[in-house]
């Protein structure tokens, strides 16, 4: 299993600063509170700080200081009253302020600090999490897609990139269950749909039968339309998607409506499994109509 995500708000220390404060922001912006628990306002800023700090939902972390068991770095960054914030983006502090403000205002400035990371390399790291999946590496790139979760919980590509990884691994179950947390909102997206349609011929492909064994069977008889659209199945499993269409397109043609419509449900579970721009899917798409419309 995959670590658990992170919280985006934490108590550091002078100890720890270097590595939750400027390494971290790096990667991510990272917001610092210095405060006190003498410290009247920041009893009323730091809930609000919280707040906002949750609701950008890992684009911005908070880490919160107190300046009494931790006056190492207040005093280098001339913390002179509290409660003072400063924002850190790529090891450097890019903004600050002192005293409590209005939740709103709180608001703007965390907004505003999370938008200086742009998407934060997310699209970066999911071109490097599909090339890591491409060749092999695939717990690395599970990891890779699940920090990208860990800081956009809503982010389609990386849900369909972790299920493919899992089915990858022959973890179908667990595939299973992280495409049951996909957000509402993101469940309908063309990433979450191609891993929702990858997860079902994985499934189907672990009770593929023998090629040569369907293939013969079909030679014998061409209209044994079972073991056709169980050679397709068995040679999608082997990885020939190509051969697994042309099989179902000629199911189709033999018999449009054998078994409800198999041959055309599973032709399209296969498009569905695949990029819209992939040559196979738009010959076969093309194959497939004008059998329809023929």
């Amino acid at each position: 299993m995959l670590n658990p995500a992170p919280s985006p708000i934490i108590d550091g220390t002078d100890a720890s600063f270097m590595a939750e404060v400027v390494e971290a922001s790096k990667s991510v912006p990272v917001i610092v509170d210095f405060w006190a628990t003498w410290c009247g306002p920041c009893k009323t800023l730091g809930p609000a700080l919280e707040a906002a700090v949750t609701r950008q939902k890992g684009k911005v972390r908070l880490v919160k200081i107190d300046v009494d068991k931790n006056p190492q770095f207040a005093g280098q960054l001339r913390v002179q009253s509290i409660p003072t914030v400063y924002a850190f983006w790529q090891g450097q502090p890019i903004d600050a302020f002192q005293g409590a403000l209005p939740p709103s205002q709180v608001d703007q400035f965390v907004t505003k600090v999370a938008a200086v990371a742009g998407d934060g390399g997310l699209a970066e790291a999911i071109a490097a999490a599909e090339e890591m999946l491409a060749q092999g590496a695939v717990t690395d790139a599970a990891e890779t897609f699940a920090a990208i979760l860990q800081e956009e919980p809503a982010n389609a590509a990386a849900y369909g990139g972790l299920i493919r990884c899992y089915i990858a691994l022959g973890e179908f179950d667990q595939a299973e269950a992280v495409l049951n947390g996909v957000p509402a909102e993101i469940s309908a997206k063309p990433e979450v749909e191609a891993a929702r349609a990858q997860l079902g011929l994985a499934r189907q492909a672990a009770n593929a039968g023998p090629v040569d064994q369907l293939r013969a069977r079909v030679a014998a008889d061409p209209n044994d339309h079972q073991a056709r659209f169980d050679l397709a199945t068995a040679l999608h499993a082997k990885g020939d998607v190509k051969g697994a269409v042309d099989e179902l397109l000629d199911l189709f043609r033999r018999d449009r409506d054998w078994n409800d419509g198999a041959a055309k449900a599973q032709l399209f579970t296969i498009f569905d499994s695949l990029s819209p721009k992939d040559p196979l899917v738009l010959a076969g798409r093309r194959r497939l109509s004008s059998m329809i419309f023929a």
